[in-house]
């Protein structure tokens, strides 16, 4: 019960910031001012550790070492000249060039730390012409987060996560560019389980996947030292909020050295991954490729994907990312799984034919902010073959289908999310399929779940929607005799006729009285 509370109170902590930046946004539009709200609360950040460094230099008496950029690296925090410390922002933040002073902050940062090129709004406060009174103000709301007061919780990465989510929802459909909400991230990382190797997401957006990668690892026991990240994305400001969000986690990535397109300035050429995460765009038409690529070496062994939508180009390029026991896990549109449009039906049928298919799951409509259509998330694998050592048994020739289109609940009118129960129970059904001893036993579920030989995908057309292989839930036998339970419907049939007999007898008099009898 009390961590149940401790949960409400930091919640409640997290809205209130929210309701506070959210009343100061006035007429600037939320895709830009998420920008501003997730720079300050970076900068506080930034400067929360500064502050304990300086004090413990101070304390073991390196005074002469406060300002040598190398003493806060060495501990993985981020070195801040005097004008870009949170402090000397407060102090000045009632003054009118206080938005000029931010942006001079944020850019010393990026300069005095190398780790961070590329990462912070450049002029941003300056160009938007804040209000300088609302500016004030949600400086002064920030500066009640103490960033660094509990060790054992991340407070500020949550509040960040939280505000890239509450972002999304307000942004709609633009909110999809940068977010994929956390339950599908945290599917996807309990499936594929990402604990040693190398992890690739080829649209990283606000790099949510590799958070969450760290995070399994930690919940886990490993050694995130273990895990080295990879990614790339194409939208300038979306690749700032990528790399804020992994510094403000001390966590090392390389996400190329500009934002740029996978598919046609590909910054990884030789990475071959052990895990890929990811959301690609849904339906991405216009995308180029099938005209300007077509000798691409990513496509070899399979028809070009199509011009008119990036949905396969996405697949074929991350299976040539794939190392050769690699994994990935990804989300795509429904239409994904059956679609025989142009190219795409042969290149699906060469993909199932290539047994690199591990699982297909059906997931549940309105999980998304850019969308309410239900996805689909596929797994793939390049070696599905026994594996004592992990506890894997011999899945060649075979692919599992699970149906989670029932699962999760509503949290408001549009938007559902899954559970932590409803996430064990899907990874828990695949860690079992795969042999995996500490997950149980696997059997078909008739409605859920049912593994599907190569031969029997192959008589669905080559058709990977799980409806098609789980069929219909079976139903509960609730003990009640047939001819007792036809007596008792019958009853309440013939009782419903009679008053519906006797409404059509009202209606009839009401009418007559009126003057339209019969």
């Amino acid at each position: 019960m009390a961590k149940k509370a401790a949960n409400n109170k930091t919640n409640g902590f997290e809205q209130n910031l929210w309701d506070t930046a959210n009343k100061l946004r006035g007429s600037v539009e939320s895709s830009e001012y998420k920008h501003v709200v997730l720079s300050l609360i970076f900068l506080k950040f930034a400067s929360d550790k500064f502050e304990v460094r300086r004090a413990e230099l101070s304390r073991e008496g390196k005074d002469k070492y406060l300002d040598m950029v190398e003493f806060y690296t060495m501990k993985n925090v981020f070195y801040l000249s005097e004008e870009s410390r949170w402090s000397y922002i407060k102090q000045h933040a009632k003054q009118d060039d206080i938005a000029i002073k931010i942006d001079t902050a944020l850019a010393t940062v990026e300069k005095n730390n190398k780790s961070l090129k590329g990462a912070l709004p450049d002029n941003y406060f300056s160009r938007l012409g804040l209000d300088g009174s609302k500016l004030a103000a949600l400086i002064d709301s920030i500066s009640n987060i103490d960033t660094v007061a509990d060790k054992k919780e991340d407070v500020v990465g949550r509040v960040y996560e939280y505000f890239l989510g509450k972002f999304a929802a307000s942004e709609g459909k633009g909110g999809g560019e940068f977010y994929t909400p956390k339950d599908v991230v945290n599917l996807i990382a309990e499936m594929i389980e990402p604990y040693k190797g190398k992890i690739y997401d080829p649209c990283c957006g606000s790099g949510g996947m590799f958070v969450q990668s760290i995070k399994f690892v930690e919940n886990h026991h490993g050694n995130t030292r273990d895990i080295s990240i990879y990614g790339q994305e194409s939208i300038g400001a979306t690749y700032k909020l990528a790399k804020m969000n992994l510094a403000i986690r001390s966590i090392s990535g390389n996400l190329g050295e500009v934002p740029a397109d996978s598919f046609f300035k590909d910054q990884h050429p030789d990475l071959k991954a052990d895990y890929i995460m990811a959301n690609p765009p849904f339906n991405l038409k216009e995308w180029r490729g099938a005209d300007e690529l077509t000798d691409d070496p990513r496509w070899a062994g399979y028809e070009v994907p199509p011009a008119g939508n990036a949905n396969y180009a996405w697949i074929l390029h991350m299976i040539s990312k794939l190392s050769e026991n690699g994994v990935a896990g990804f989300v795509l549109a429904n239409g994904s799984m059956s679609t025989t449009t142009n190219s795409e039906g042969e290149i699906r049928k060469k993909i199932i034919e290539n047994d690199l298919v591990d699982c297909m799951i059906a997931m549940p409509g309105q999980l998304f902010y850019t969308t309410q259509i239900p996805v689909c998330l596929w797994f793939l694998s390049r070696n599905k073959k026994a594996d004592g050592s992990r506890g894997f048994r011999n899945r060649q020739g075979e692919t599992l289908f699970i149906d989670a289109r029932k699962m999760g609940s509503l949290v408001d009118r549009v938007h559902r999310d899954l559970s932590e129960e409803d996430i064990a129970e899907i990874a828990r059904t695949y860690h079992a399929w795969r042999g995996e001893a500490e997950a149980g036993d696997y059997e078909d579920k008739p409605g859920f779940c049912k593994a599907a030989s190569l031969e029997e995908i192959k008589s669905h057309q080559y058709v990977l929607t799980p409806g098609r292989y789980v069929g219909a839930a079976d139903i509960e036998d609730d003990g009640i005799p047939f001819e007792e339970k036809m007596a008792e419907l019958s009853a309440t049939l013939y009782e419903q006729m009679r008053e519906g007999a006797e409404l059509d007898a009202v209606i009839r008099r009401n009418l007559e009285v009126l003057g339209y009898g019969e």
